[in-house]
């Protein structure tokens, strides 16, 4: 049985992405800032007893973080973490700006160093990182590719550090494998806002489910759009 946390699992894309796989047989743990609501989404998305959990997580503090993972060590352990967890404010300020960077960037260092010692006794360790074509330099260039039409500045600069992230994690622990994934535009909520447009989110959500079930044959160390390399 796989274990997976997928960060940021109250709504949209990580609500999505640990529905599916729950139903694809992983016990899986939602990170939820209000517990409360947590438990809600965990019932309403599991498929079985104890098949979803919530536990608390504020990606932003270390000390939910640390207790986040002592709680899922002390259940079992870990297999899985999908960093999902993030916002799309596109203020320009310096404090908006630490905000989408530690959010966004920093957050991933603190789960996946939390992570590290439960994910090395697994058989098949995977972290999937939520990047995006916005902090893709290839995509950004590529007049073929949304991304390069869009201003989001600090967002961007935000999804590229968790792009880079991937790689010095892959290259510093090969035991672990890392892939950074691009879900797609997706109709979901950005910057807190409903976007009506995009592709849905269960179209979306089913490539972050992909690759968090990719198992020891997996990739690492690669950016993914829909299961193919996406260029840095």
């Amino acid at each position: 049985m796989t274990t997976t946390f997928v960060t940021g699992a109250t709504r949209g894309l990580g609500k999505e992405t640990a529905r599916q796989l729950a139903a694809a047989g992983h016990t899986v743990w939602i990170g939820a800032r209000d517990l409360d609501t947590g438990h809600a989404v965990a019932h309403e998305i599991s498929t079985g007893p104890n098949a979803v959990r919530a536990v608390q997580l504020d990606v932003t503090d270390d000390a939910s973080v640390a207790a986040a993972f002592a709680t899922i060590g002390a259940a079992g352990g870990l297999d899985v973490l999908v960093n999902n967890a993030g916002i799309g404010k596109l203020g320009l300020d310096g404090p908006e700006a630490l905000e989408v960077f530690d959010t966004n960037a920093v957050s991933v260092v603190r789960t996946t160093e939390a992570a590290l010692p439960l994910l090395r006794s697994s058989a098949a360790p995977i972290v999937v990182n939520i990047s995006s074509a916005l902090g893709s330099f290839a995509a950004n260039h590529d007049p073929e590719k949304p991304a390069s039409q869009y201003q989001a500045i600090v967002y961007g600069a935000s999804k590229a550090a968790v792009s880079m992230l991937t790689v010095q994690y892959a290259r510093a622990v090969p035991e672990v494998h890392f892939v950074a994934v691009e879900p797609g535009y997706t109709a979901t909520e950005f910057g807190g806002v409903p976007n009506p447009h995009g592709r849905p989110v269960e179209v979306s959500a089913a490539t972050v489910a992909a690759a968090a079930a990719a198992g020891p044959d997996g990739p690492t160390g690669v950016f993914l759009e829909d299961g193919a390399p996406l260029g840095w």
